[in-house]
Parts: structure tokens; C-alpha cells; sequence
């Protein structure tokens, strides 16, 4: 989650942003510790909680293999006895179109369902639509604060940080430094390291307190030992630019390494940056344009007008085939094999999805009318029945593609374990 963005580009300097695009993420609950038989046996005995966390195990493919449509049958079954955490697992399905087709109408009624009976991941992932302003939900900041402010008060740490967000950047309510840092410090009590993040961007910035660098530092060290890739990159840029510290190349590009090998675009951005400009090493083309590509490849402005600006000084002075040698730096491949499994898993949930809508369309077409005598009706099922057949022939090859991708993932994986170990793939 971004909450806070460096604009590292091609000038040297950065631009402070109060606010940023905000990416969520949501995963969910894990499942009991039971074996997939005994909860097997207590989901078909109508058991809510089982059903719930069976579909868990199909979701995940923890102690089962990975099945969107049955973790979508366990989870409705869950949902339609009212448990609202099954609620919230199929609108977050249908949010990001995992096994489910992208329906936001969907996600924001069964967001609402489980929210309106208190349940505080439910309440922060609707105030998440509201603030995100998607297809079929309005953008209304004060509904978003208000859902946020619910999940809060149930000590939900994303729900605290995010509260703390809207007063840093005045979304529905006056900016408020001061409270800001107050709902951070609270989020990061309860071991929200985006928090943590935060506080450390608002100590640099001297916002709503005295600037001070070294407790920005010190909170961005923290947020980075709990996993925050962003906080990761934040250190490096100090170390590259001296902020407060004495310059460092190397300790940034170690700080950049780290926050690349979780995906960081930005640190991506900087490394090219390094490797262009000879900061702390030997000026290396090849490296450079490998990651500005890695980094435009995930969509980062910067990364995307460095690599075009780059791409054109090398066409003009004729080191351009040179630069597109392939980049063997281990830290390079780690990256890479980061942006190849997200890749992956992102065509997988996409192609489930598209089968499962393929199914709900067959299933409309052979139900529709049944116990019904007109005539209309029994010409639309005689009819029918020929394009439900397509429909889950194409359902049939988007789980054959799926299937195909994870056999890939599965061996990109397992190559990073063999290089973890030291085993040469």
C-alpha cells in the first residue's frame, strides 16, 4: 500500500505528496486447524464456520488444492447462513476478480451485508469503494471516513491508519496533522507498518510536528524490518541523497535491492537511476534499461519517462543493442521472477474468473423457465441448450489455461527456492 510517493526522477530531486494512490489488499481470514476431511464433513453438515473455512483452504490451496469454484460454493453456502466474513470474502472476490467476474455492485452489497452486522474488515472495505470511486459506487469521501471510523473503533489497524490518511490529506474532514499522527501512532501500536511508514514521511516533512530526520529514520527502519517495501525504498533515497545523513550509494542500493525484491517500482526506477548515472558503481546500460523496464512495466510514471528518455539517448548514440544484453545480476533476477509470479497469479484469478462467468451464464441458460409451461419458455430451452454447451466449453478452456499458468508458477517458485538455498535452478 502506498501511501506515500517519491517522484524520483530524472531531475534529482523529489516532490513531496501529502497524499497518494492508496492500493489495498485484502486476504483472507485463515482457516481453522482441522483437517480437510473433518471440515469437510462439518461443512455439509451446514456448519457456517466450516464451510467458511474450507473455502479458505480451496482459495489458498493450503491442505487442498487450489479451486476458486469450490472455495465460491463453500463461501456462499457460509454466506446465505448470514456469516458475515463469507460476505466479505465474495466481495472482495468480486472486487478484484479472483474466480469470480469483476462486479462491483456485487462486492459493495455483499461488503455492505456483512458490514451492517459489525464486521470491521467488511466495514474497512467499504469505506475502500467509497473512497476509491469504482465502476457502480460514487466517490463519497465522508461515507468512506464514516465506514473507516467503524473499523477503527474495533482497533482494525488499516481502518486506524486509514482514518489517519484521510486527515493528513483533508479527504471529508479539514486537514488535521496532529490527528493524523494520533491515528497513526495507533495503527502502529497495533502493528501497521504502513503506519509506521507514515510517521516517519510526516517527521520528514516536519508536518503537524518539528522536522526531524532521525525519527524519520528511525520509523522508516522499523516499518522496513516489519515488511513494508515502501519504508525500504524511503531509506535508500535517504542514503542516495544525504538527507540528513551522510551520503551513501551503497547502503541505498542495498536499501533499493531489498524493496525491488518485493516489487517496488520505485526502488526499480532508482537502481536504473544508479546503474544510468555510475552512483556507487560502474555505469552499466544493460542494468540501467533492465530496471527502468521493470519498473514502466509495472506502470510507474518515472519509471516509464526514464526508460523512454533512456531508450532515445541510447538510439542516438548508437549503444542501444548493447543495452538489451541480458542482465544475469542476481538482485536483477530476484525482481524479476517477483514481477513474473505477480504476472502470473494476476492471468490466473483473471481467467478463473472469466470460466466461472462462463459457468453462471450456462446455468442461467438451463434454468431459465424450468417448472414454467409457456411456450416461449420452451422454445427458449429447447434453443438454449446449444449455446450452454459453448459456454462451458469455454469455461472448460479457461481452467485448462489456468491450469497451464499455475504449472509455470509452480516451477518459477520452485527456482527461487533452489536459488534461496543456493542451488543453481
Amino acid at each position: 500500500m502506498r501511501l506515500r510517493t517519491r517522484a524520483t526522477v530524472a531531475s534529482l530531486f523529489w516532490l513531496a505528496m501529502p497524499c497518494a494512490v492508496r492500493v489495498r489488499a485484502q486476504q483472507p481470514v485463515s482457516s481453522q486447524n482441522a483437517s480437510t476431511g473433518s471440515l469437510l464433513a462439518q461443512a455439509q453438515a451446514d456448519d457456517a464456520q466450516a464451510q467458511f473455512a474450507l473455502a479458505n483452504r480451496y482459495f489458498g490451496g493450503v491442505d487442498a488444492p487450489q479451486d476458486y469454484a469450490q472455495a465460491v460454493f463453500w463461501y456462499r453456502k457460509s454466506s446465505d447462513q448470514g456469516f458475515a466474513p463469507a460476505q466479505n470474502q465474495l466481495g472482495n472476490m468480486y472486487e478484484h476478480k479472483f474466480g469470480l467476474p469483476r462486479d462491483y455492485k456485487r462486492a459493495l452489497a455483499y461488503y455492505r451485508s456483512a458490514a451492517n452486522q459489525g464486521y470491521a474488515l467488511a466495514e474497512y472495505n467499504l469505506g475502500s469503494l467509497f473512497e476509491d470511486g469504482t465502476r457502480g459506487v460514487k466517490r463519497d469521501y465522508k461515507q468512506a471516513l464514516e465506514w473507516y471510523r467503524k473499523a477503527a473503533e474495533q482497533n482494525l489497524p488499516q481502518a486506524e491508519k486509514q482514518v489517519g490518511y484521510f486527515y493528513q490529506c483533508g479527504y471529508g474532514v479539514k486537514r488535521d496533522f496532529a490527528q493524523a499522527r494520533a491515528w497513526y501512532l495507533r495503527a502502529a501500536n497495533h502493528g501497521d507498518f504502513n503506519a509506521e511508514n507514515q510517521l516517519g514521511y510526516m517527521a520528514e516533512e516536519g508536518w503537524g510536528q518539528p522536522q526531524n530526520y532521525a525519527e524519520a529514520l528511525s520509523w522508516f527502519y522499523k516499518a522496513a524490518e516489519h515488511g513494508s517495501d515502501t519504508a525500504a525504498e524511503n531509506i535508500g533515497y535517504i542514503f542516495q541523497y544525504g538527507t540528513g545523513v551522510q551520503r551513501d550509494y551503497a547502503r541505498a542500493m542495498s536499501w533499493y535491492v531489498k524493496a525491488a525484491a518485493q516489487g517496488n517500482s520505485d526502488a526499480e526506477n532508482q537502481l536504473g537511476w544508479m546503474y544510468q548515472f555510475g552512483q556507487g558503481v560502474e555505469p552499466d546500460n544493460a542494468e540501467a534499461l533492465s530496471w527502468y523496464q521493470l519498473s514502466a512495466n509495472q506502470g510507474n510514471i518515472h519509471g516509464e519517462n526514464n526508460l523512454q528518455t533512456f531508450t532515445d539517448d541510447l538510439m542516438d548514440s548508437g549503444e542501444y543493442q548493447d543495452a538489451t544484453l541480458r542482465v544475469t545480476d542476481p538482485a536483477f533476477v530476484q525482481a524479476q521472477r517477483w514481477a513474473d509470479i505477480q504476472d502470473l497469479r494476476s492471468r490466473m484469478n483473471g481467467l478463473e474468473g472469466d470460466a466461472q462467468e462462463q459457468e453462471d451464464l450456462a446455468y442461467q441458460l438451463e434454468h431459465t423457465g424450468k417448472g414454467k409451461n409457456d411456450a416461449i419458455t420452451k422454445i427458449f430451452n429447447a434453443v438454449g441448450s446449444v449455446p450452454a454447451a459453448n459456454y462451458h466449453a469455454n469455461a472448460a478452456k479457461y481452467h485448462e489455461e489456468a491450469a497451464q499458468l499455475r504449472e509455470q508458477l509452480a516451477r518459477i517458485e520452485d527456482q527461487g527456492k533452489s536459488a534461496a538455498s543456493g542451488h543453481t535452478p
